[in-house]
Protein backbone atom coordinates (compact mmCIF):
# COMPACT_ATOMS: atom_id res chain seq x y z
CA UNK A 1 0.00 0.00 0.00
CA UNK A 2 1.09 3.46 -0.33
CA UNK A 3 0.27 5.40 2.10
CA UNK A 4 0.57 9.20 1.68
CA UNK A 5 1.18 11.26 5.25
CA UNK A 6 1.26 15.42 4.98
CA UNK A 7 3.42 17.03 7.43
CA UNK A 8 2.65 20.25 9.67
CA UNK A 9 -0.44 19.34 11.51
CA UNK A 10 -1.03 15.74 10.73
CA UNK A 11 2.91 13.87 11.84
CA UNK A 12 3.38 17.08 13.43
CA UNK A 13 1.35 19.55 15.66
CA UNK A 14 1.69 22.92 15.31
CA UNK A 15 4.49 23.62 17.37
CA UNK A 16 6.02 21.06 15.40
CA UNK A 17 5.97 18.22 17.92
CA UNK A 18 6.11 14.93 17.14
CA UNK A 19 4.66 12.32 19.29
CA UNK A 20 6.42 8.76 20.14
CA UNK A 21 2.95 7.27 19.53
CA UNK A 22 2.67 8.85 15.88
CA UNK A 23 6.27 8.10 15.28
CA UNK A 24 5.87 4.82 16.10
CA UNK A 25 3.15 4.22 13.96
CA UNK A 26 4.73 5.47 11.04
CA UNK A 27 7.62 3.34 11.63
CA UNK A 28 5.53 0.17 12.05
CA UNK A 29 3.39 0.65 8.90
CA UNK A 30 7.10 1.11 6.63
CA UNK A 31 8.35 -2.01 8.48
CA UNK A 32 5.50 -3.78 7.33
CA UNK A 33 6.71 -3.09 3.59
CA UNK A 34 3.87 -0.12 3.00
CA UNK A 35 5.20 2.62 0.81
CA UNK A 36 4.87 5.76 3.28
CA UNK A 37 5.75 8.66 1.11
CA UNK A 38 5.65 12.19 3.10
CA UNK A 39 4.07 14.36 0.90
CA UNK A 40 4.34 18.25 2.56
CA UNK A 41 3.99 21.83 1.41
CA UNK A 42 7.75 21.90 2.90
CA UNK A 43 10.73 22.35 0.64
CA UNK A 44 13.01 19.35 0.58
CA UNK A 45 15.29 20.98 2.84
CA UNK A 46 12.42 21.56 5.58
CA UNK A 47 11.32 18.13 5.31
CA UNK A 48 14.52 16.42 6.02
CA UNK A 49 14.12 16.54 9.42
CA UNK A 50 10.80 14.95 9.70
CA UNK A 51 12.08 12.18 7.51
CA UNK A 52 15.14 11.34 9.71
CA UNK A 53 13.02 11.47 12.81
CA UNK A 54 10.30 8.99 10.98
CA UNK A 55 13.15 6.88 9.93
CA UNK A 56 12.51 6.99 6.50
CA UNK A 57 15.59 6.56 4.44
CA UNK A 58 14.19 4.86 1.62
CA UNK A 59 11.66 5.64 -1.31
CA UNK A 60 9.98 8.25 -2.54
CA UNK A 61 9.13 12.21 -0.94
CA UNK A 62 6.62 14.99 -2.64
CA UNK A 63 7.69 18.33 -1.36
CA UNK A 64 6.81 22.06 -2.31
CA UNK A 65 2.89 20.90 -2.62
CA UNK A 66 3.97 18.70 -5.53
CA UNK A 67 6.63 21.04 -7.81
CA UNK A 68 9.32 18.87 -6.06
CA UNK A 69 9.94 14.87 -5.92
CA UNK A 70 12.60 13.50 -4.52
CA UNK A 71 14.08 9.77 -4.16
CA UNK A 72 15.68 8.69 -0.91
CA UNK A 73 18.74 7.16 -0.97
CA UNK A 74 21.36 6.81 1.78
CA UNK A 75 23.81 5.88 -0.52
CA UNK A 76 23.36 9.16 -2.82
CA UNK A 77 25.17 12.58 -1.31
CA UNK A 78 22.78 14.39 0.89
CA UNK A 79 20.67 11.07 1.06
CA UNK A 80 18.40 11.52 -1.72
CA UNK A 81 18.01 12.80 -6.04
CA UNK A 82 15.42 14.82 -7.42
CA UNK A 83 13.37 13.04 -9.58
CA UNK A 84 10.89 15.34 -10.96
CA UNK A 85 10.83 19.50 -10.82
CA UNK A 86 8.35 21.64 -11.97
CA UNK A 87 8.47 25.21 -11.94
CA UNK A 88 6.72 28.64 -12.85
CA UNK A 89 6.94 32.22 -13.91
CA UNK A 90 5.26 33.54 -10.45
CA UNK A 91 5.85 37.38 -11.71
CA UNK A 92 2.43 38.12 -12.82
CA UNK A 93 1.03 36.63 -9.79
CA UNK A 94 3.61 38.18 -7.39
CA UNK A 95 3.06 42.03 -8.53
CA UNK A 96 -0.96 41.48 -8.13
CA UNK A 97 -0.30 40.59 -4.86
CA UNK A 98 2.45 42.66 -3.59
CA UNK A 99 -0.24 45.34 -5.08
CA UNK A 100 -2.96 44.45 -2.62
CA UNK A 101 -0.28 43.37 0.16
CA UNK A 102 2.15 45.99 0.33
CA UNK A 103 3.18 44.79 3.60
CA UNK A 104 2.92 41.33 3.44
CA UNK A 105 6.40 39.08 2.96
CA UNK A 106 7.08 37.28 -0.33
CA UNK A 107 9.62 34.29 -0.65
CA UNK A 108 10.27 32.21 -4.08
CA UNK A 109 11.65 29.20 -3.62
CA UNK A 110 14.06 27.81 -6.93
CA UNK A 111 14.60 24.48 -8.07
CA UNK A 112 17.77 24.10 -6.45
CA UNK A 113 16.25 24.81 -3.40
CA UNK A 114 17.90 27.95 -2.31
CA UNK A 115 15.11 30.73 -1.22
CA UNK A 116 14.94 34.05 -1.88
CA UNK A 117 13.43 36.35 0.72
CA UNK A 118 12.06 39.78 0.58
CA UNK A 119 10.19 41.25 3.88
CA UNK A 120 10.45 39.81 7.27
CA UNK A 121 9.39 36.21 8.03
CA UNK A 122 9.45 35.22 11.38
CA UNK A 123 12.58 32.78 12.21
CA UNK A 124 12.88 29.18 11.82
CA UNK A 125 9.55 29.66 9.59
CA UNK A 126 11.33 28.98 6.37
CA UNK A 127 14.19 26.69 6.29
CA UNK A 128 16.82 26.06 3.47
CA UNK A 129 19.30 28.64 1.97
CA UNK A 130 17.53 31.96 2.13
CA UNK A 131 18.57 34.88 0.74
CA UNK A 132 17.51 38.34 1.45
CA UNK A 133 16.54 40.21 -2.08
CA UNK A 134 14.27 43.44 -2.77
CA UNK A 135 11.27 42.46 -3.99
CA UNK A 136 12.36 43.75 -7.50
CA UNK A 137 14.88 40.81 -7.69
CA UNK A 138 12.05 38.56 -7.58
CA UNK A 139 11.28 39.20 -11.01
CA UNK A 140 12.16 37.05 -13.46
CA UNK A 141 13.10 33.64 -11.34
CA UNK A 142 12.05 30.28 -11.97
CA UNK A 143 9.49 28.89 -8.74
CA UNK A 144 9.15 26.06 -7.56
CA UNK A 145 6.70 27.33 -4.87
CA UNK A 146 5.78 30.89 -3.47
CA UNK A 147 4.68 32.01 -0.40
CA UNK A 148 3.15 35.05 1.01
CA UNK A 149 2.33 35.97 4.51
CA UNK A 150 0.88 38.72 5.92
CA UNK A 151 0.05 39.12 9.80
CA UNK A 152 -2.03 41.37 9.76
CA UNK A 153 -4.50 39.61 8.08
CA UNK A 154 -6.38 36.59 8.45
CA UNK A 155 -6.76 33.57 6.96
CA UNK A 156 -10.40 34.62 6.28
CA UNK A 157 -9.51 37.66 4.81
CA UNK A 158 -7.17 36.00 2.60
CA UNK A 159 -9.42 33.56 0.95
CA UNK A 160 -11.79 36.59 0.32
CA UNK A 161 -8.38 38.21 -1.64
CA UNK A 162 -7.82 35.49 -3.93
CA UNK A 163 -11.55 34.73 -4.87
CA UNK A 164 -11.74 38.30 -5.62
CA UNK A 165 -8.50 39.21 -7.41
CA UNK A 166 -8.19 35.71 -9.07
CA UNK A 167 -5.11 34.28 -9.48
CA UNK A 168 -4.21 32.79 -12.98
CA UNK A 169 -1.83 30.36 -14.17
CA UNK A 170 -1.21 29.17 -10.51
CA UNK A 171 -2.45 26.82 -8.25
CA UNK A 172 -3.02 28.36 -4.94
CA UNK A 173 -3.52 26.97 -1.02
CA UNK A 174 -4.70 29.60 1.75
CA UNK A 175 -2.84 28.21 5.21
CA UNK A 176 -3.62 28.21 8.58
CA UNK A 177 -2.39 31.74 9.11
CA UNK A 178 -2.17 34.60 7.07
CA UNK A 179 0.03 32.18 4.56
CA UNK A 180 -0.71 31.43 1.39
CA UNK A 181 1.40 29.30 -1.39
CA UNK A 182 1.49 29.19 -4.67
CA UNK A 183 2.24 26.63 -6.92
CA UNK A 184 2.80 25.72 -10.69
CA UNK A 185 -0.73 25.41 -12.70
CA UNK A 186 -1.64 21.99 -12.41
CA UNK A 187 0.64 20.76 -10.15
CA UNK A 188 -0.57 19.40 -6.36
CA UNK A 189 0.36 17.22 -3.77
CA UNK A 190 -1.91 14.76 -5.94
CA UNK A 191 -0.19 15.55 -9.45
CA UNK A 192 3.20 14.32 -8.03
CA UNK A 193 2.00 11.22 -5.82
CA UNK A 194 0.28 9.30 -9.07
CA UNK A 195 3.49 8.95 -10.64
CA UNK A 196 5.28 7.85 -7.45
CA UNK A 197 2.21 5.36 -7.04
CA UNK A 198 2.96 3.84 -10.90
CA UNK A 199 6.81 3.99 -10.39
CA UNK A 200 6.03 1.37 -7.49
CA UNK A 201 4.05 -0.45 -8.90
CA UNK A 202 1.19 0.57 -6.24
CA UNK A 203 -2.98 -0.12 -7.81
CA UNK A 204 -4.70 2.96 -7.08
CA UNK A 205 -7.28 0.76 -4.40
CA UNK A 206 -3.97 0.59 -2.52
CA UNK A 207 -3.75 4.32 -1.89
CA UNK A 208 -4.14 5.84 1.72
CA UNK A 209 -3.90 9.69 2.54
CA UNK A 210 -3.67 11.54 5.38
CA UNK A 211 -3.81 15.09 5.74
CA UNK A 212 -5.78 18.60 7.63
CA UNK A 213 -4.70 21.72 5.39
CA UNK A 214 -6.52 22.90 2.34
CA UNK A 215 -3.13 22.41 0.32
CA UNK A 216 -4.66 18.23 1.10
CA UNK A 217 -7.68 18.41 -0.75
CA UNK A 218 -6.77 17.23 -3.72
CA UNK A 219 -4.35 14.57 -2.54
CA UNK A 220 -7.18 13.29 -0.32
CA UNK A 221 -9.52 13.13 -3.52
CA UNK A 222 -6.68 11.28 -5.26
CA UNK A 223 -6.83 8.28 -2.51
CA UNK A 224 -9.17 5.24 -2.33
CA UNK A 225 -9.22 5.94 1.41
CA UNK A 226 -8.51 9.87 2.13
CA UNK A 227 -8.89 10.47 6.20
CA UNK A 228 -8.82 14.35 7.59
CA UNK A 229 -7.20 15.20 10.81
CA UNK A 230 -10.41 16.24 12.93
CA UNK A 231 -8.96 19.93 13.76
CA UNK A 232 -8.78 20.57 9.76
CA UNK A 233 -11.38 23.28 8.23
CA UNK A 234 -14.56 22.07 6.84
CA UNK A 235 -13.77 22.10 3.22
CA UNK A 236 -10.96 19.48 3.94
CA UNK A 237 -12.98 16.83 6.24
CA UNK A 238 -15.76 17.40 3.57
CA UNK A 239 -12.96 16.29 0.89
CA UNK A 240 -12.15 13.05 3.00
CA UNK A 241 -13.62 9.67 3.11
CA UNK A 242 -13.14 10.02 6.91
CA UNK A 243 -12.11 11.77 9.72
CA UNK A 244 -10.01 11.06 12.78
CA UNK A 245 -9.12 12.42 15.52
CA UNK A 246 -7.14 15.72 16.07
CA UNK A 247 -3.41 15.94 15.82
CA UNK A 248 -2.92 16.93 19.37
CA UNK A 249 -4.94 13.76 20.08
CA UNK A 250 -2.13 11.98 17.84
CA UNK A 251 -5.03 11.14 15.00
CA UNK A 252 -2.70 9.66 12.39
CA UNK A 253 -1.56 7.47 14.77
CA UNK A 254 -5.10 5.73 15.60
CA UNK A 255 -5.34 5.75 11.43
CA UNK A 256 -1.64 4.10 11.04
CA UNK A 257 -2.31 1.30 14.12
CA UNK A 258 -5.84 0.48 12.47
CA UNK A 259 -3.99 -0.53 9.17
CA UNK A 260 -1.93 -3.02 10.81
CA UNK A 261 -4.46 -4.22 12.94
CA UNK A 262 -6.26 -4.86 9.65
CA UNK A 263 -3.71 -5.97 7.45
CA UNK A 264 -2.83 -8.69 10.28
CA UNK A 265 -6.61 -10.12 10.68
Amino acid sequence: MLVALDVDGTVVDHDLGLSDRVRDAVRAVAAAGHHVVIATGRSLTSTRPVLEALGLDTGYVVCSNGAVTARLDASLPGGSELVDVVTFDPADALQLLHRELPGAAFAVEVADGGVLVAGAFPEGELDGALRAVDFAQLAGQRATRVVVRSPEHTTADFVELVGRVGLHGVNYAVGWTAWLDLAPLGVTKASALEPVRARLGVPPSATLAVGDGRNDVEMLRWAARGVAMGQGPAEVREAADEVTAPVEEDGLADVLEGLLVRAAS
